[in-house]
């Protein structure tokens, strides 16, 4: 019988609330390629649940106790002073299993991966694996795996509203009614139209290209770069202008969209010297991975002017601590990092999660484009944005 542990973000401040307004909600469970996960039997993966904290339990318990498994869930995971005391390093020797999430990320470091001795899977409760040390994931057999599309339109669609209030001065705006009061003038000095203005993805794959699809109704003149390029009927569709690198497109966009994994290649892209070439008073999306931009290169470009604005919901490290730059700079729309975590994701990576169980407990494959790390090496179509050499963490 196998150990679980699965490292979860905490409960809501005013307690854990049974359901949420929504369910009515038809649940939202289908891939492209006609593919879909569906729901287990005797489980309610229903929109208006929060599945995603401590308390919500990937609603695991009952499925895995069922079965003669043991379940761990804790939110502490974070051991900045290298004691070892947290409750994740406590559970992590004996744990044959590891969940974590993107927003909440365990680091499996290769320390930790080192005195996990029975350790064989980590899964990721979502997109981005890149808390996994893959090169010791790979050395010591574990294999690897994340809910992929499971929450893909729910960052697309975050990617789009931040664009829209940065642009359009949304959030200043808004603190002058919460103040109290009513100059218009302060709120429209910095408010353009989206309309007409060039936008760039960084990456067109499953976000990057959800993105692009969602932004082309604006009246936009939209770009993107991307190792693989688009096929070209899609090109045309949405009338794409396809630039060979990040460098080459970033002189042309007035908003850039990052929506790449991290890796080596993307570690550190947006420092000063790319955001230079990019226009003056141009905005700059992130919700891919914090590090793919440098932290105090975005906090200087918004302090001269040379960024307008910056959004985002991802951090590093994560929770991102009280003094971090990014909660002071100016002209910032940042979010936690909570664009891959709506209630109606939650539903979608909490039954991908029980798929991978199901089909690892019953000695079945894990479906193709969830495997990042398999038999010792990357594997399946999910592994196609990671490469060995893992980033820092």
């Amino acid at each position: 019988m196998a150990k679980v542990l699965c490292v979860l973000y905490d409960d809501p401040t005013d307690g854990y609330p049974t359901t949420y307004a929504r369910d009515d909600l038809p649940r939202i469970d289908h891939y492209p390629g006609g593919q879909t996960t569906p729901t287990p039997a005797g489980t309610d993966f229903t929109p208006g649940h929060l599945l995603g904290s401590v308390t919500g339990e990937l609603g695991l318990r009952t499925f895995l106790e069922s079965r003669g498994h043991t379940l761990v869930v804790t939110s502490d995971k974070d051991d900045p002073d290298g004691t070892g005391r947290t409750v994740f390093d406590r559970e992590l020797p004996d744990a044959d299993i590891v969940i974590s999430q993107p927003f909440w990320p365990a680091y499996l470091t290769p320390e930790r991966i080192a005195a996990a001795k029975n350790l064989k899977l980590a899964v990721t409760a979502g997109i981005g694996s890149d808390h996994v040390d893959l090169d010791a994931a790979i050395a010591h057999g574990i294999t690897v795996a994340e809910v992929t599309y499971c929450n893909s339109i729910s960052v697309a669609e975050h990617v789009v509203m931040m664009t829209l209030s940065l642009v359009r001065n949304y959030l200043p705006s808004h603190q002058v009614v919460l103040d109290g009061g009513w100059n218009i003038a302060d709120c429209v000095a910095r408010s353009y139209d989206l309309e007409g203005m060039h936008v760039g993805t960084v990456a067109a794959g499953r976000i990057g290209l959800a993105v692009l699809r969602r932004l082309a109704p604006f009246d936009v003149k939209l770009h993107y770069t991307d190792r693989h390029r688009l096929p070209e009927a899609t090109e045309r569709e949405l009338g794409l202008t396809w630039h060979d690198s990040a460098e080459a497109m970033a002189p042309h966009c007035d908003v850039i969209t990052i929506n790449a994994p991290l890796h080596p290649e993307t570690e550190g892209l947006f420092g000063d010297k790319l955001i230079a070439t990019m226009k003056r008073g141009a905005y700059l999306i992130n919700t891919a991975r914090a590090k793919i931009v440098d932290r105090d290169a975005v906090d200087r470009a918004l302090r001269s002017g040379q960024l307008a604005g910056y959004a985002g919901d991802v951090w590093y490290p994560q929770p991102a601590p009280a003094d971090h730059p990014w909660r002071t700079m100016p002209h910032h729309g940042m979010t936690p990092h909570i664009s891959g975590s709506s209630l109606s994701a939650q539903a979608r990576y909490a039954a991908g999660t029980r798929e991978i169980l199901e089909s690892w407990f019953d000695g079945k494959p894990i479906r193709d484009e969830y495997l990042i790390v398999d038999g010792g090496a990357l594997a399946g179509t999910g592994a196609h944005s990671y490469s060995t050499a893992t980033p820092t963490s």
